[in-house]
């Protein structure tokens, strides 16, 4: 089997880049039109497209939107520091940390409002 992708579905791709570049470490690895951007984060691949560019086309006739609950995780050492530091930078969160058996975490919205999962694990 190849490699696997996420795909996010953003308002807009030069937006979605940035974010994800400064806020959270990704790499560009192609951004050939304004559409669709290919980013990448150690073994993730992630996918952004504009609604009906490219893969993300229409489906059943229906149009792929941002949103929604389905999300990706970044393991982080000190959430309260990452935390911190994307609201000083003006980032938006649903909710607060929460804590549970297997550590913390919370959820950061990139500029579309798709979710990522900041999880700093328990210490062993």
């Amino acid at each position: 089997m190849g490699s696997v992708a996420i795909r996010y579905i953003v308002h807009d791709v030069d937006d979605a880049v940035v974010f994800y570049q400064k806020h959270l470490g990704f790499q560009v690895d192609m951004h050939p039109a304004p559409g669709f951007a290919a980013l990448s984060k150690g073994e993730l691949r992630l996918l952004v497209n504009a609604p009906g560019a490219g893969g993300a086309g229409t489906a059943g006739g229906q149009t792929p939107e941002p949103g929604g609950w389905n999300r990706f995780q970044v393991e982080v050492d000190d959430l309260r520091s990452v935390v911190d530091r994307l609201q000083s930078e003006g980032a938006h969160f649903r909710g607060e940390i929460v804590e549970g058996n297997g550590g913390r975490q919370i959820l950061v919205e990139d500029p579309s409002g798709n979710p990522i999962e900041l999880f700093e694990p328990i210490s062993r």
